[in-house]
């Protein structure tokens, strides 16, 4: 049985006209191993289209070619990337070397490609390098050999699969003659060892040390001739015929196998050193955008965890605010409006509107929250008064003695005393208590806010504790007319953090009332509040409060509220900014890489010759693509840790706390988006690599 078989076989060329250059005519030709055969003819006559027939790189012709007997028009495209991997050996004029990998990786490269053990692979290649006098150059690059140096290494590389062909373009084509003359010798000896081995020459001097001279003119063989002056080494057809039965149980016992993806990983290390540069600028650009989002959410965090736990400070876990609020008609501000409240003038449950709260409360627990067993009692419910005065010039006004001189100034929050405050809210002084006699007059007592000590010109708040002022009311909110003038002991300063620039006064809500009473008012609560037995309770009744419209939890809560608000709105936005950053570096790793498949055409071509598949070349890109996104990805975490750290001591410093909150999976968010976008902007360019024609991609400059 032949070797290799071409049967009436032609090839056309398609020309932009729509008319076809005829490349390969009627080609009927035959060989056996142990051959070592030149192809000769002028540029042009049809040689290198040929041995692209033969070696799988093409297979757009008519006719037959048939390998051990097969036609290869029966191959599909793996069973051609395993003839490519298994039975072929390229050797190129120009070596088709791959620069930066190191002379062993670029031997090694085809078993890679197959998946074979580390130690199989070094152990085969040195043994075939040091046999081509190469033992020593292992660690070099290609730029770092000779010319003949180089094209050892290339028959390295066509022999490290021990193949049965050897096809060799123009071997010796850019050596000197001496170095011709060792390649020669080293291509005769491949041959003596059983292989067919078919050069493709200009040179009368290279394929006069052939056996046989296939002569190639217009496409067309016009001479097929012996060289009867061809000596033929020590190895006889048995050994061939034994080595080929040797390779067949190979084929059949050996499981095939492809390139893993831990050598897809080290080639794309590889690859990404070799551009290292590059690479590292691409990654710094994606890794900028992950800072920004992940400073962004530690941002909105922080932030918003400190407005909460702030207005969690002046809360209880175990004490429920109700509020109702309405809007102005005068200036359209947010002010509480009065609960209706018909004691003690009439004790109708229809009219009680508290008590109907209580009542949705209740019934919503028990519907809800069937595990809760507390039900709110209207016994256990106290009563509170708010009202923003500070849209109403001169509603509300503070009243002291200044230098001698009477000074006034508007009050802008007025409260009464919620049960929830204690000490620790304290910045001086105590919760007001009782009213006590001075200088033969009833005076209560308020707490305010720290502004009051600016006001009144002294250097330090806390002088202000024991100082007496006179509160004038003339206000009117829904069904509550406010409208009297008194003394007031100040007991404390409040720490109202959230309210600190404005002028805030608290007073108890029944020395209060008591108070509107005797003016003739009548003081309607603003909200109310529930004692619960847990926190867990107090929060599944906010959480009622929520869906009821109309009613809100305290003043504190509604801040913190909005500024949550604000602030989820606000990390949204920047979150989405970040994103579209993101999607701008996904659009640079895409360039890139479609730039790099452009550069590494030939080095694409040279893997399809040695059997590298479609899959293997999307792996390889793929991988790199992944690698990008990983280390860009690793690179924005470390920065942001780094940077974080420096705003976080910047802002304790500055304000004494830091408005920032970093969570772990911040950072895991950032590295995985790194990764999905660097892998999805690699998807093209892994597929337009994968779909390069071999032939084009190994003329490519």
């Amino acid at each position: 049985m032949k070797e290799l078989e071409l049967n009436h076989v032609y090839k056309d060329y398609k020309l932009g006209n729509k008319s076809k250059f005829n490349a390969l005519s009627d080609i009927n030709v035959s060989f056996e191993k142990g051959e070592l055969v030149s192809i000769i003819g002028e540029s042009g006559s049809g040689k290198s289209t040929l041995m692209n027939l033969i070696g799988g790189l093409d297979s757009d012709y008519s006719g037959e070619i048939k390998i051990g007997g097969i036609d290869l028009k029966t191959f599909k495209e793996k069973q051609l990337d395993d003839y490519r991997k298994k039975k072929i050996g390229f050797v190129f004029q120009s070596f088709n070397l791959i620069p930066h990998l190191s002379i062993l990786d670029n031997v090694t490269i085809a078993l890679t490609l197959s998946n074979v053990k580390e130690s199989e692979k070094l152990e085969k290649a040195q043994t075939l390098l040091k046999k081509l006098g190469l033992e020593n150059q292992l660690k070099k690059k290609p730029t770092q050999l000779s010319g003949g140096q180089k094209q050892r290494v290339a028959i390295a590389r066509a022999l490290i699969n021990d193949p049965d062909i050897i096809l060799a373009d123009e071997p010796t084509g850019s050596l000197d003659s001496a170095t011709t003359l060792q390649i020669l010798d080293i291509l005769k000896e491949i041959a003596d060892d059983g292989k067919l081995v078919i050069m493709v020459t200009h040179s009368e001097k290279v394929a006069s040390i052939s056996s046989r001279i296939v002569e190639i003119a217009d496409g067309k063989i016009v001479q097929d001739k012996k060289n009867d002056d061809y000596k033929k080494g020590r190895h006889t057809q048995k050994l061939v015929e034994k080595d080929r039965e040797e390779n067949l149980q190979k084929g059949k016992t050996k499981k095939e196998k492809h390139l893993s993806l831990y050598s897809a990983i080290r080639l794309s290390l590889h690859n990404m050193w070799a551009s290292k540069t590059k690479n590292f600028l691409m990654a710094l650009g994606v890794s900028i955008s992950l800072i920004s989002m992940i400073l962004m959410l530690a941002f909105g965090s922080g932030l918003t965890g400190y407005i909460t736990s702030l207005a969690n400070s002046y809360s209880s876990p175990t004490i429920v605010t109700v509020s109702k609020t309405a809007v102005s008609e005068e200036n359209q501000m947010g002010f509480m409006q009065d609960l209706t409240n018909p004691q003690p003038f009439e004790n109708t449950q229809e009219k009680d509107e508290i008590l109907q709260v209580i009542n949705a409360i209740n019934t919503s627990l028990e519907e809800r929250y069937p595990s809760i067993t507390y039900r709110v009692d209207r016994q256990q419910v106290e009563y509170g008064y708010s009202v923003m005065t500070g849209m109403s010039p001169g509603a509300a006004t503070i009243n002291f003695d200044l230098d001698g001189q009477e000074s006034s100034n508007d009050i802008f929050y007025l409260y009464t005393t919620p049960p929830y405050y204690s000490d620790q809210q304290m910045l001086a002084g105590s919760i007001p208590g009782k009213p006590e006699e001075i200088e033969g007059e009833m005076v209560g007592q308020i707490m305010v806010s720290a502004k009051i000590a600016s006001l009144m010109g002294l250097d330090d708040y806390t002088q202000a504790v024991g100082k007496i002022v006179t509160i004038k009311v003339d206000h009117k909110v829904g069904q509550t007319p406010l409208d009297l003038e008194q003394k007031f002991k100040i007991s404390g300063i409040v720490d109202v953090n959230m309210f600190e620039n404005m002028l805030v006064v608290y007073v108890d809500y029944n020395y209060f009332s008591a108070l509107v009473s005797q003016n003739g008012g009548t003081l309607a609560p603003t909200s109310f509040y529930i004692h619960t037995d847990s926190e867990n309770t107090t929060n599944a009744i906010n959480n009622i409060l929520s869906g009821m419209e109309g009613y809100t939890g305290s003043v504190e809560n509604q801040m913190a509220n909005m500024f949550s608000q604000m602030m989820s709105t606000f990390s949204i936005a920047l979150t989405v900014i970040a994103g579209i950053s993101l999607l701008v570096a996904m659009i640079m790793i895409l360039v890139v890489l479609y730039m790099s498949v452009s550069e590494r055409t030939r080095e694409i071509g040279v893997l399809k010759s040695i059997g590298a598949r479609k899959r293997d070349i999307k792996k390889i890109f793929t991988t790199e693509s992944f690698l990008i996104g990983l280390f860009s990805g690793l690179v924005g975490a470390v920065l942001s840790g780094l940077i974080g750290l420096i705003l976080i001591l910047m802002f304790n410093s500055l304000l004494g706390f830091a408005p920032l909150s970093f969570h772990w999976y911040y950072f895991a968010l950032a590295i995985g988006l790194s990764v999905v976008i660097s892998v999805l902007a690699g998807l093209y360019p892994a597929s337009k690599a994968a779909k390069l024609d071999p032939v084009d991609s190994l003329r490519h400059e």
